[in-house]
């Protein structure tokens, strides 16, 4: 295999002149460019891209952090993320933290050790983002930082949520709310009881992780001392999805006893029985801007806008009760 020190030798230039071609660093005349193009395609030279990370300390690699890769919103996330990643030159590094701030931590600092170009992380908590000339962009959940961002305005997709069920005949709901520790489930509960207020609908709240067994358990325990709830609000579609199964168990009718709304537009909603009326971010559109918005960055280029946020819309199926609309 061809080295730098052969091609520098078949085009008669010194190999730190080879160096600074291949690293874009530094000026080379045309003359010498040209001889080292030349003896690269006669060598078949491929060049180290380890030594050349090693000498720049730079690579065509993003991060990306993602808090549970079992949750189907984040693998959809992951492969708009990947497809401008790709489009642009640049690899994927895909880690999942399982909602765990130490491993987000230890993800972080690993990825900022290997030279990556820049980190797309979608964190749990506030502060794991320490001082780095690495850039990285926030996405979908945003802690209070500076940091670019794109996200999703859940206030407003909530409310959409809660007007549907208000419309649709519910008198009693119950709002499978997302950790406390996330802003975007704050911020969803908030957009919720504002469509709501001054409604005279009961509501009853109960923090659920984003998992489908736990929303499942959750909701069989409440429905069974609370048999008169007419609708569930899940602030995720994982929740509303665990929430369904557990209406089924109860032999409860959905949406004739018990209408169902999620949050998330992921494609499960679309094959579960009954399909599952749902919030939908644009998910795609997330990712694709995020990349976007990192490689924008990392090249220098202009940035029009930091903080981005994007408007979900409403897709009505089968868990409510379209007579009422």
């Amino acid at each position: 295999m061809a080295t730098i020190h052969d091609v520098a030798k078949r085009a008669n230039v010194s190999v730190a002149t080879v160096s600074r071609y291949l690293n874009q660093n530094g000026y080379v005349g045309e003359k010498s460019k040209q001889a080292i193009e030349r003896a690269i395609r006669e060598l078949n030279f491929v060049p180290n891209k380890v030594a050349r990370t090693l000498s720049t300390k730079k690579s065509n690699l993003i991060g990306l952090i993602i808090p549970d890769i079992v949750n189907p919103f984040f693998p959809e996330l992951a492969r708009a993320v990947e497809d401008i990643a790709y489009r642009n030159g640049y690899t994927v590094i895909l880690c999942n933290s399982d909602e765990d701030p130490e491993k987000e931590k230890h993800y972080l600092k690993v990825l900022s050790q290997e030279y990556v170009a820049g980190i797309i992380i979608a964190t749990t908590c506030e502060g794991i983002v320490q001082d780095t000339d690495i850039p990285i962009v926030a996405l979908d959940r945003v802690p209070k930082t500076n940091l670019p961002s794109v996200t999703t305005n859940n206030k407003y997709g909530a409310e959409l949520a809660g007007r549907l069920l208000v419309e649709c005949g519910a008198n009693e709901i119950l709002i499978l709310k997302g950790p406390k520790l996330l802003a975007s489930s704050e911020e969803r509960l908030s957009g919720f009881l504002r469509a709501v207020e001054g409604k005279n609908i009961q509501l009853h709240i109960v923090e659920s992780p984003y998992e489908m067994r736990v929303a499942e358990k959750l909701t069989y325990e409440f429905l069974t001392n609370h048999p008169s709830i007419d609708g569930i609000f899940g602030s995720s579609d994982v929740s509303a999805i665990g929430a369904l199964k557990a209406c089924e168990r109860l032999g409860k009718k959905v949406p004739q006893e018990i209408q169902i709304v999620g949050f998330d537009g992921i494609q499960l909603g679309d094959y579960t029985s009954p399909s599952l009326t749902t919030v939908a971010q644009k998910i795609y559109q997330l990712g694709e801007t995020a990349a976007d918005l990192l490689i924008r960055q990392i090249e220098g280029r202009t940035i029009e806008e930091r903080h981005i946020e994007i408007k979900p819309e409403l897709v009505v199926r089968e868990t409510t009760r379209k007579e009422f609309l």
